[in-house]
């Protein structure tokens, strides 16, 4: 759930801050854009400062994806399951976005806790919206009853013109993700991370785990997926989820999980390049140093020592171009 804290926080203190100085009727209009470029769009009048219009534009689905109205399907239900009488759907959503809500802070639960619980689902309004199809089969999965897709490949939208993959069966649920990146030195790190990836689930420890699988090539449960959706530069991740991993409250853990799952990855990619990256800077500047207390040999032929120093961007094109 870390990932959930970090990637909904912003929405999460407006809405806090909104409850909490709801007196004060401070006039609200606030854009921001969030990773796998869903965006939002929140506002609110000092006329009537218990309710906010929040605006979502989800990513430009692929066309093997099923939508229904600018939403994938189930997410209408699912905004209602989750929401209850403190959200009201507008049809038609505001130009530009999949979804307008109108929250209705008035109508938020008395006890604070619930009231926290409440807000925080509100702020991960993204998972509720785009992980709705995965949780209708994961659901069907929870209660062991047949779905009716059963061995059929279902394409859900991931990110912008991507989508991952669902082969639902009465046991077991499988996810298959074609991971994709722009940038080379991404490719080689994602590509190295999954592999280190499944060879971490086979520890002891992680038993429990779903199973995990990477190749360089596409697995058989995507032999019938549409062909452009199978170029993946960084290989193919797939996980078997069970009943086990759906029950209770470890539901809205795995749709969490697997709907962010790219995002997740990327983080850690950028996170070991910047460490690389910051591991070759002090390195260089740890030879700087050993080069300017190096001198010339006494008999050399010039009798003056040299230092060195570490050049900057415009100083080192200078002396490229001279």
């Amino acid at each position: 759930m870390i990932l959930l804290q970090s990637q909904s926080r912003y929405l999460l203190q407006i809405l806090t801050n909104r409850v909490q100085n709801i007196d004060k009727g401070v006039e609200l209009d606030c854009h921001w854009v969030e990773f796998d470029d869903v965006r939002y769009h929140i506002q609110a009048s000092i006329k009537n400062p218990h309710l906010l219009h929040l605006s979502v534009s989800l990513p430009t689905p692929p066309p093997e994806t099923e939508f229904s109205g600018g939403l994938p399907f189930g997410a209408i239900e699912a905004i209602k399951a989750a929401y209850g009488s403190v959200v009201h759907i507008l049809d038609p959503p505001r130009d530009g976005f999949n979804l307008t809500v109108k929250l209705n802070l008035s109508k938020l639960p008395s006890l604070e806790e619930m009231k926290q619980n409440l807000l925080v689902k509100i702020a991960s309004v993204r998972e509720v919206v785009m992980g709705a199809p995965l949780r209708v089969i994961l659901k069907r999965l929870a209660s062991r009853s047949v779905p009716p897709n059963v061995g059929v490949l279902v394409p859900l939208l991931h990110r912008p013109n991507e989508s991952f993959f669902i082969v639902p069966q009465i046991e077991k649920v499988t996810v298959v993700f074609p991971m994709r990146f722009n940038d080379s030195i991404d490719t080689v790190l994602a590509a190295s991370f999954l592999q280190e990836f499944v060879e971490a689930r086979r520890t002891a420890g992680l038993n429990n785990a779903p199973a995990c699988l990477w190749s360089s090539s596409p697995p058989n449960e995507l032999k019938e997926a549409p062909q452009h959706a199978l170029s993946a530069n960084a290989g193919f991740v797939s996980f078997v989820i069970s009943t086990r991993h759906v029950e209770g409250k470890k539901l809205d853990k795995t749709v969490w999980s697997l709907s962010t799952f790219h995002a997740y990855v990327n983080y850690h990619v950028k996170c070991s390049e910047g460490f690389m990256h910051t591991r070759m800077r002090r390195r260089v500047e740890s030879l700087i140093q050993a080069l300017d207390r190096a001198k010339l040999d006494e008999n050399g032929p010039a009798s003056q020592s040299k230092s060195f120093k570490r050049l900057s961007i415009e100083e080192s094109r200078g002396n490229s171009y001279s």
